[in-house]
């Protein structure tokens, strides 16, 4: 009780000592540089900020990776895809211009596309395979970016009359066809005749080769002159539908309103969120759950910087002692191990984010390197659709993962330095 009486009379006559003080830092910079004897406990730390160093590098990599991932596919789907699509109900689609001409009046939107679609088998020389043909005019070909600005052998100009076909570089290698060679297509819906339906086939000469960067579309879509896929697919004069491209794809359940009120009733439409939903849903579960995972990392991190601060407290038992009948307040030894165990997170955190930071700045430099090394092909684009690994950081995301590893190691020091601030010094000393 007397011990108790002695420590807060000593804690009343320093309560003016400031907080933060030159000699709280030189003591704290002083205990992270631990003497030989006290080299398990240096280990502890030196764990301690390598895991939060790679803990918060592994978790703004992963979400930058997956960032980049899901902005890529959305670039390339949405780039060739419709954003709406127009379809109409009960008859053929045959007043198509018309229809296209009042839904590009709407304002927002930048271009109406009709087009005809279908299942083919490709065949030449050397190899069959499936695709998909669209069947659309030249300007429409020529409005979506994806594809004409990604033309690497031949052109789109006179498309619609040169009776050719523009097909994805996936797909000339896997025929071992190139430009202005001949492939055949076969399409089940042919002519009627008496015993049945015919399958439609016809040889078309290669006019371009495009290469988007997502395997599944350059291995299997083949784009036909609109007036062609009408013949080769027995529309006559009529399409399949009309997709719609519009200024903000995020926002195009507004601009369907607008359409249904410019074209009437007799007309249906879906967006692309509708198409891709699950898809997509299953993208943004995927992300969470790894954020989720991931963040263990830097939590299991922070409970290295308990241990190891506990070890310190009680290594340092004898100089809390002497600090405190020398006149340190509670809170000047609280704040001296806290200084101690924050500054292992705080530059592990900030050691992190460089790494993190660096490696998805040259992320594809690095890949080709463990390839390399390794033998083997990483992110395979036949498993994963895009031809390159994507990185994207989000400076929100990135902030948000910096506050987190900076709060988890603030936390865990504030127990260890609160035991440290309530060691009785006359217990302490006793047995020195």
């Amino acid at each position: 009780m007397a011990a108790g009486h002695r420590a807060d009379a000593l804690d009343k006559s320093n309560a003016d000592t400031m907080a933060f003080a030159p000699f709280e830092w030189m003591l704290a910079l002083r205990y992270l540089r631990a003497r030989r004897k006290e080299g398990f406990i240096s280990v502890i730390a030196g764990f301690s900020f390598v895991g939060i160093m790679l803990g918060v590098a592994t978790l703004i990599i992963v979400m930058a990776v997956m960032n980049g991932f899901r902005a890529d596919l959305f670039s390339k789907i949405l780039g060739l895809n419709g954003h709406v699509v127009v379809l109409k109900i009960g008859e053929s689609f045959k007043d198509y211009d018309e229809i296209a001409r009042k839904i590009e009046s709407v304002k927002g939107i930048q271009h109406a596309l009709p087009l005809i679609e279908g299942q083919v088998m490709v065949s030449s020389r050397v190899q069959a395979s499936g695709g998909l043909v669209r069947g659309m005019s030249e300007d429409g070909i020529k409005s979506l970016k994806l594809v004409s600005g990604n033309v690497r052998f031949g052109s789109l100009d006179g498309f619609d009359t040169s009776q050719g076909i523009a097909v994805g570089m996936r797909l000339a290698n896997s025929l071992g066809a190139s430009i202005n060679d001949t492939i055949t297509l076969v399409s089940p819906r042919g002519a009627t005749t008496p015993f049945g339906t015919a399958p439609r086939t016809k040889a078309y000469q290669i006019k371009a080769i495009f290469e988007m960067g997502m395997s599944e579309y350059d291995r299997t879509v083949i784009f036909m002159p609109l007036g062609e896929a009408q013949k080769f697919f027995s529309k006559r004069d009529a399409v399949d539908f009309i997709e719609v491209m519009v200024d903000d794809p995020e926002a195009v359940a507004g601009y369907q309103a607008d359409i249904m009120g410019a074209i009437g009733r007799t007309f249906q439409t879906t967006d692309w969120q509708q198409r891709n939903e699950t898809f997509f849903r299953v993208l943004e579960i995927e992300r969470l759950v790894m954020f989720i995972i991931l963040s263990l990392i830097i939590l299991v991190a922070a409970l290295n910087i308990i241990s190891g601060m506990m070890m310190l407290v009680k290594d340092k038992g004898r100089d809390i002692a002497i600090l405190r009948t020398m006149g340190a307040s509670r809170g000047a030894v609280m704040r001296v191990f806290l200084i101690t165990g924050a500054a292992i997170g705080v530059v592990g955190t900030l050691a992190g984010f460089i790494l993190g930071v660096v490696f998805c700045w040259n992320i594809d430099e690095i890949k080709g390197v463990v390839a390399w090394l390794t033998n083997t092909q990483i992110f395979d684009p036949a498993i994963y659709y895009l031809t390159k690994l994507p990185a994207k950081i989000d400076p929100g995301e990135t902030g948000m993962i910096v506050a987190m590893g900076l709060g988890l190691s603030i936390l865990a020091t504030i127990y260890p330095s609160w035991r440290a601030s309530t060691l009785d010094p006359v217990e302490a000393l006793r047995y020195e």
